[in-house]
């Protein structure tokens, strides 16, 4: 949460001129309910099973060969999520040092982040801290790692040009 992986990948979709999807709002438009809605009514295991089909039916009805997708951060974590992933294209992890998530994320409005909700700049640190820690098995089986080591206002503009670059010398 907060890596930005939706901002980014905007950005870096509009550079390209590539079609991009936010699993979120993906997630949203087809069962009409945020995800933190979806979570709060139904609670977090049913809303991964409800993910990942999300990500199956976009993967198959989606007919552009450019297509960059930004998951939820526990998406890669449940069941074979990752291999999926990995499968399906080229997968990146957008790597911050948990004390510069924390402080991006005590930035914005956390009301859409139900796990999150009231905590301060520390608590966040004190449960991003672990939560990275336990699924950086997953996430570092991605194709690509951007170390992300400057938190400020140009990060996601830089984390997009990095990857800009990275995916030119790739197509």
């Amino acid at each position: 949460m907060g890596a930005g992986k939706t901002t980014a990948g905007r950005l870096l979709a509009d550079k390209l001129g590539w079609h991009f999807v936010d699993l979120d709002e993906a997630f949203a438009h087809i069962h009409g309910y945020t995800t933190a809605e979806y979570i709060r009514q139904f609670g977090l295991d049913e809303f991964r099973k409800k993910e990942k089909y999300v990500v199956e039916d976009l993967a198959d009805q989606i007919p552009y060969e450019h297509v960059i997708y930004a998951t939820g951060g526990g998406y890669p974590c449940w069941e074979d999520n990752m291999d999926c992933l990995l499968e399906l294209g080229t997968s990146i992890y957008i790597r911050w040092k948990p004390e510069h998530l924390a402080k991006r994320l005590s930035l914005t409005d956390l009301s859409e982040r139900p796990v999150l909700q009231g905590r301060s700049e520390k608590e966040l640190l004190e449960f991003i801290a672990p939560q990275l820690e336990a699924r950086e098995p997953f996430y570092s089986r991605a194709h690509h790692i951007l170390d992300v080591d400057i938190c400020d206002e140009d990060s996601d503009e830089r984390i997009a040009e990095d990857l800009f670059r990275f995916i030119r010398e790739r197509v």
